[in-house]
């Protein structure tokens, strides 16, 4: 792969070339991916989506605020635009060409970096992962086997497994009526966003990162072919049944999303009362103990001065040790042979997962957080077998005035584009419940199974 080739501005529906040198400074095309993700409906739907924590919050915490959705992926982006500056500098740097000839600047990294990182979570659906869980259940194991025999054996995949990274890239990509394209991203910050560039067969075909899941459902394989060409991502010539190899700066993406979720997650553990301060206090020190300046730490006479001091330097620290990671290994990750996250590869990787282990016990299966996690499944189990009953029945004119008040109520009811194989009807089912927040979810449900009459 090639650094020219990937800082690529094109767009859907481009004609013609976009150079960098004849970019507008003031409102640089990368930044202008960020705006359009932001001012989305996907986007602000995430303002109710559980990051961890369930919401709402009890009135019987500590504090009044978790993380959400949204401003975990603010976090993100933020974190994500310093790796992608710093490390754009030394890319620059040993690149000179990039600057010299086409105009890049390091500023460019950053805000291909913050956008993608802004974007990461935008295809997940209600409850958390397990949302992504409850889909895949009610189609593997659920009334969803139903139309097992009426897929391909990669459609079917594709429900099964369904994979929030690859909803996130139907959601910015996907074309409506009037609107060609969906989002109209430039081809280097969807290439930056898909942390998994295949499809989901074959099923984890080795052990390199970019095979771990997958980021491309079979309706968007066509075009996200286009941009992997367009960026010259480059495959494993020996198996090209495989994915391809990421973007390179995939990986910050990547490591923002783990810098944040490591220290963020666990700051709101803390602010809970999951975990106790002075525990949790020492884990953090025990990350930032060589760069701690102990007079400053010590004046603090408030846990929270403490905590937030802790935490900034904590995200600092890795983002340092992230930018290094990347750079030592610049030349393989643009080969296609580094294969691990950044972070799996960390100075701090011991502390890592020491805080990340803590979280596991005390966060992540917390009665609070496995009692929602379990309603989740049965109100999106319930939701998809209406709606994919009602779309399928549309589809073959046998509609009740059930399924047609379902219909209505959600605004599907409209013939125009109506899907007609089983495929893309239960992935339009599937989306739409992935599309919903959690408050919207338990109102649907609700009004489904009668609750409010």
């Amino acid at each position: 792969m090639e650094w020219g080739q990937l800082l690529s501005l094109r767009r859907y529906g481009d004609s013609k070339k976009r150079p960098r040198l004849a970019q507008d400074e003031t409102r640089l095309g990368f930044e202008v991916d960020y705006d359009r993700i932001i001012f989305s409906s996907a986007f602000r739907s995430l303002q109710d989506k559980t990051q961890v924590v369930p919401l709402p919050i009890g009135s019987g915490f500590k504090r009044d605020f978790v993380h959400t959705r949204l401003t975990h992926s603010l976090e993100v982006s933020v974190v994500g635009r310093s790796l992608g500056r710093i490390a754009g500098k030394e890319i620059l740097n040993k690149y000179g060409y990039l600057g010299e000839e086409l105009g890049h600047q390091f500023n460019d990294f950053g805000a291909i970096v913050a956008a993608a990182s802004l974007a990461h979570d935008i295809g997940n659906p209600p409850f958390g992962h397990n949302g992504e869980k409850a889909i895949g259940a009610y189609f593997e194991t659920g009334s969803g086997q139903r139309f097992q025999a009426q897929l391909s054996a990669a459609e079917y995949q594709d429900l099964i497994d369904f994979e929030g990274n690859a909803n996130g890239f139907k959601l910015l990509t996907q074309s409506r009526q009037g609107v060609p394209g969906g989002l109209r991203l430039s081809y280097s910050t969807l290439g930056a966003f898909t942390k998994y560039p295949k499809e989901s067969l074959p099923k984890k075909p080795t052990s390199h990162i970019a095979d771990k899941k997958f980021g491309v459902f079979q309706s968007e394989k066509d075009f996200f072919f286009e941009v992997a060409q367009e960026l010259g991502l480059s495959k494993d010539v020996n198996d090209l049944s495989k994915g391809f190899y990421r973007h390179p700066l995939t990986y910050l993406v990547e490591a923002a999303d783990d810098i944040c979720y490591t220290i963020i997650d666990f700051e709101d553990g803390i602010n809970l009362g999951l975990i106790s301060e002075d525990y949790a206090l020492e884990y953090l020190i025990k990350l930032v103990k060589d760069r701690i300046d102990t007079k400053k730490y010590n004046e603090m006479q408030l846990m929270e001065d403490r905590l937030s001091y802790l935490r900034a330097l904590s995200i600092q620290t890795l983002i340092m040790d992230a930018v290094r990671i990347f750079v030592e290994n610049e030349s393989a990750i643009l080969a296609g042979n580094f294969p691990t996250s950044l972070l799996s590869k960390s100075t701090y990787k011991p502390q890592i997962d020491d805080i990340i282990q803590l979280s596991i016990q005390k966060i992540y299966e917390s009665k609070e957080v496995l009692e929602k996690e379990l309603a989740g499944y049965q109100i999106i189990s319930n939701i998809l077998d209406v709606l994919t009953t009602a779309l399928i029945n549309r589809r073959d004119s046998k509609m009740g005035n059930f399924d047609k008040i379902l219909l209505k109520s959600i605004s599907l009811d409209h013939e125009d584009g109506v899907a007609a194989s089983t495929y893309d009807i239960l992935m339009q089912a599937s989306c739409f419940v992935a599309s919903l927040s959690d408050s919207a979810a338990v109102n649907l449900h609700n009004k489904i199974v009668g609750k409010y009459l």
